[in-house]
């Protein structure tokens, strides 16, 4: 274990955590977004915040494993088993809903990748040759946001959504419940197998070492509070802007349409594509 921490764990990258603030959604009169995210039980999860330590994020994950259905880990001496009841206690999810996995995404009923992608853009009848991000609606671009930053996150290439970041969308679009903690778990056992992958839910992955009170003094920290939150500038990098109250597309604004061709401005370039081509199923 400790020739993989030095060679291979301690060498990657921790993704940069994003923070969703639902009083933010409730004062921007977002309700629609703020009320579907609550039925999938999702506001903890999404709210939380604090101090997280990168060293021991990463010896986490150097001795992290599955024993049955948990994850379980090794951390300064505490071993941490991570039951369903340690997930309803640190997050409020519950081992509930759907398990969606790349090879089952026939389980949600009446889901098709481009008729649904062609249904979320502010011009359904745009040609396209990408899931961009960049022409979504405005719920459906937020639920985007969460999904590809904070419920499933990525290192890079948030612009273009994969054919699961679509299902989680047109799930909670359709109050489908989805089993966030199998979601979750799968997520980081990805970010194990794939050498490119960034380290996900240092947020997450924080709380449980407080839940399991391993010793924290002298640990390096990082501090994530405010200043990661989703706020009105994140809408207006996604090309939205406030008129009388009520957040609209720019688009919309100037007369104009878009095609959902290209990311919006602010968002990373299109590298380490994933999915990216219409007709071509996710990468793993």
């Amino acid at each position: 274990m400790i020739e993989k921490y030095r060679f291979e764990t301690s060498r990657k990258v921790i993704n940069n955590p994003k923070v969703d603030s639902f009083s933010w959604l409730k004062s921007q009169k977002l309700d629609d977004v703020r009320r579907l995210l609550k039925e999938q039980l999702l506001k903890r999860f999404l709210e939380m915040k604090g101090n997280i330590y990168p060293n021991l994020i990463r010896v986490f994950y150097t001795n992290f494993k599955f024993e049955g259905n948990n994850l379980v880990s090794h951390v300064k001496g505490v071993d941490m088993e991570i039951t369903h009841e340690v997930w309803v206690a640190v997050t409020g999810l519950k081992y509930a809903g759907l398990r969606i996995n790349k090879g089952n995404i026939g389980v949600v009923e009446d889901f098709n990748k481009i008729q649904y992608y062609k249904s979320c853009l502010k011009n359904p009848h745009a040609q396209v040759r990408t899931c961009s991000v960049g022409g979504l609606k405005l719920n459906e671009r937020l639920l985007a946001l969460f999904v590809t930053w904070i419920l499933t996150p990525r290192g890079s290439n948030h612009s273009v959504l994969t054919e699961k970041d679509l299902v989680y969308i047109y799930c909670i679009m359709n109050k489908v419940k989805i089993n966030w903690i199998h979601i979750i778990k799968e997520h980081m056992q990805k970010s194990m197998r794939l050498s490119d992958y960034h380290y996900p839910y240092a947020i997450l992955i924080s709380k449980f070492l407080h839940y399991f009170e391993v010793n924290l003094e002298g640990e390096t920290t990082e501090l994530v509070n405010s200043t990661f939150e989703v706020n009105n500038g994140s809408l207006s990098k996604m090309g939205f802007t406030k008129i009388s109250g009520k957040w609209v597309s720019k688009d919309d604004e100037q007369g104009g349409s878009s095609s959902g061709l290209h990311a919006e401005h602010g968002e990373e370039d299109q590298e380490d594509v994933e999915g990216a081509d219409m007709d071509t199923p996710d990468a793993e």
